[in-house]
């Protein structure tokens, strides 16, 4: 367990290197854990916190301390960052009964790379000042296999000096990282990306399935689309998923429904249109009330190929 004797990384300093910080880390899923592993592998002291103990094991066998409650992360570290997965999970962590803010040292910067909305990160960021807390939203792109490389990108929104007492801590996480603005504005940023994702994966998959009815040989149509105008991420990563017939979660359907209507009430918000949203957000909850909410975002082709009578399928 780390000690609880104050460090040097103070608010005015800068660190000169990892194993001068101490990280924690709560919030240990699909995203958080090969994270949590990258901040080990990069040199930094860690601690973690899951709820469901079991999910600390691989860190604790990789050189993590392991503590039993947010209270007792947020007391003993310089710098606590979490990732969970909603926006009433992020007020739990942070301003429930024994969460981070019940806890925390004046001086600690809090990074939080949970997707939510902006408003709640800002309600967060004023309860942290309050505290004498930095507080970052820092949510992340580039799913389970960036979050595993550390190639993420890192959307950072809050005070210039804590995204600058950040960048160390979050280059062992992320390639590409940005300071967005004030609190909530990496959260806005976030939203926007997914919201745009998840429309381009609803075009890839409409587009796929007429490919498939009209008889095109799909790995050909596939390699014409990914070198002309109709190209996105969401295509290309198409071979490997859909036209593999792997459905396997690198995000799931149901986190992305979840984002998608965040988007939509901060559109709302912002007074801004958001009809492509409305036609994304409907497709997802297709694919949920068809059992799919726990499978990759790739699924929603399934009920497009049922009712087209067809299936996106590499030969």
């Amino acid at each position: 367990m780390a000690s609880n004797a104050p460090s040097d990384y103070s608010s005015s300093s800068t660190p000169g290197s990892p194993n001068s910080i101490r990280v924690g880390y709560a919030g240990l899923g699909l995203m958080g854990k090969p994270m949590a592993l990258n901040l080990i592998k990069a040199g930094f002291p860690l601690t973690v916190y899951n709820r469901t103990r079991s999910r600390t094991d691989d860190l604790e066998a990789a050189g993590a301390a392991v503590v039993h409650s947010l209270a007792d992360l947020a007391a003993q570290v310089d710098v606590l960052c979490t990732c969970v997965t909603g926006p009433k999970d992020v007020e739990q962590v942070y301003l429930g009964e024994g969460g981070v803010l019940s806890a925390v040292r004046p001086g600690t910067l809090l990074i939080d790379m949970s997707t939510i909305d902006p408003a709640t990160q800002q309600r967060i960021a004023a309860a942290a000042r309050e505290k004498g807390c930095d507080y970052l939203d820092a949510p992340v792109s580039g799913g389970v296999t960036g979050a595993r490389d550390g190639t993420l990108a890192i959307m950072c929104g809050g005070e210039q000096t804590a995204y600058e007492r950040a960048v160390l801590v979050l280059r062992a996480m992320g390639q590409h990282l940005y300071h967005c603005g004030p609190s909530g504005a990496g959260a806005t940023a976030k939203l926007i990306n997914n919201f745009m994702s998840a429309a381009n994966t609803l075009a890839a998959c409409e587009g796929l399935v007429m490919g498939a009815k009209a008889g095109l040989d799909l790995a050909q149509l596939h390699d014409i689309l990914v070198n002309s105008s109709g190209a996105s991420r969401a295509l290309g990563q198409m071979k490997t998923s859909v036209m593999a017939g792997n459905f396997e979660p690198g995000f799931t359907i149901d986190n992305m429904e979840k984002d998608v209507s965040l988007a939509a009430q901060l559109s709302r918000e912002l007074g801004v249109r958001f009809l492509s949203g409305a036609i994304v957000q409907q497709t997802l909850r297709e694919a949920q009330l068809s059992g799919l909410g726990s499978k990759g975002t790739a699924a929603q082709i399934q009920p497009m190929e049922q009712l087209a009578g067809v299936e996106v399928r590499a030969k």
